[in-house]
């Protein structure tokens, strides 16, 4: 049975179709940004430029290919034709038109390298990342458990298309590989990047080590470092860094490394049913996976702007998901039991000391449903953590 999923971000690209001349939407691989603007702009023609003849036209001849699309089309996967980009910029500043173009693509480095260099100030940028929580629960489609959840994991087509998470993840990752990987970087053996893949999956929710990461996949910590970023700018990889600000204690400057999706980190750690996530020793880094990738898919998705980080001492005292306002600090431990006690609070009550005279708001996020308060702290159920 097919679904159609709302998308939050269409109110936020609504709110500014009629403000800037270009929109352009980013995102991973099959995030559903094609169907997202083909409903957005049904009066716009849709190009893609994974076609090979419009592909070569837009090459050759940029100013005859803008002759033939005007107005009121989209572009997919632009970062195709990089040489394009200065053609827009000059389209547009002409005509002044608002909406006249919107642009998608699915690999954000090529993209946004040619977005800053030739339509700075022209263009509103979104991302859209796969399904938030709110985004299925509006949709009844939320799993029962967050292990469920963490299995399936978010992809659109596993909902539209009702295709098993293994099946999937199995194809995603193959075709990635073959697809977007080689294209960006001359990888000689595929099964290396695959085990690099892997290697980061283990590490999910964990203290970044390129050089631990490197050694285990026999590469040197530059094609360490490049493979990286090629995982971060495709989304499939986000990393969160520490807060610096001093508390009287020196603090770890090291970044956790996070995936976008659970559904393929499971996949990648082997995992495949509930209860062996339950019984595996990451569970808690899948947990807590689980709810900081939420927090920053609702960031994308409802236009938040907002900067998150954790905060760690030397001593290993750790807030999981820090926000910094204008008032006050928003902090969040993260723990996948289902069990509340006292000693869940624990570091949350040392760093609202820490940090008097600051006002500290703080979140216990876990794996049960309960919402209630309880040691001047908001006790919230994953679902509820958004």
């Amino acid at each position: 049975m097919s679904h159609f999923i709302p998308r939050a971000l269409t109110t936020e690209i609504n709110k500014r179709k009629d403000k800037f001349p270009i929109l352009a939407v980013t995102g991973p691989r099959q995030s559903g940004k094609t169907t997202l603007l083909k409903s957005l702009f049904p009066d716009y023609t849709y190009i893609t430029l994974e076609n090979a003849d419009n592909r070569s036209f837009a090459t050759d001849d940029p100013n005859g290919f803008l002759k033939q699309y005007p107005k009121q089309v989209i572009f997919d996967e632009v970062q195709r034709v990089p040489t394009l980009f200065s053609y827009l910029q000059t389209a547009v500043d002409e005509s002044g038109e608002m909406g006249q173009y919107i642009l998608s693509g699915s690999q954000n480095f090529h993209l946004m390298k040619n977005i800053t260099q030739s339509l700075a100030g022209r263009v509103a940028l979104f991302r859209l990342l796969p399904f938030d929580n709110d985004e299925l629960a509006k949709s009844d489609l939320l799993s029962a458990t967050y292990a469920e959840q963490c299995i399936r994991g978010f992809y659109p087509a596993i909902y539209h298309r009702n295709i098993e998470p293994t099946d999937f993840y199995a194809n995603y990752v193959q075709t990635y590989i073959q697809k977007d990987v080689t294209e960006l970087i001359n990888i000689h053996n595929a099964q290396n990047f695959r085990t690099f893949l892997g290697l980061c999956a283990a590490r999910a929710g964990q203290m970044l080590n390129l050089n631990a990461i490197a050694n285990d996949c026999n590469i040197s910590q530059p094609t360490a470092k490049a493979w990286l970023s090629i995982l971060e700018s495709s989304y499939l990889v986000f990393l969160l860094y520490p807060y610096h600000e001093n508390f009287n204690k020196r603090l770890v400057k090291t970044p956790k490394l996070y995936f976008y999706d659970t559904g393929l980190l499971s996949y990648l750690l082997e995992i495949r049913q509930p209860a062996d996530l339950m019984l595996n020793r990451l569970k808690g880094n899948i947990f807590e996976n689980l709810v900081i990738a939420n927090f920053q898919k609702m960031n994308e998705h409802h236009y938040q702007h907002r900067h998150y980080y954790f905060w760690q001492d030397h001593n290993g005292l750790e807030v999981d998901l820090f926000l910094k306002t204008a008032k006050t600090f928003e902090v969040y431990e993260i723990k996948a039991t289902q069990t509340l006690s006292s000693e869940l609070f624990k570091g949350l009550q040392h760093f609202a000391t820490l940090a008097q005279p600051a006002v500290v708001m703080s979140h216990l996020v876990y794996g049960g449903e309960q919402q209630l308060v309880r040691s001047n702290t908001q006790v919230l159920g994953w679902k509820d953590a958004i």
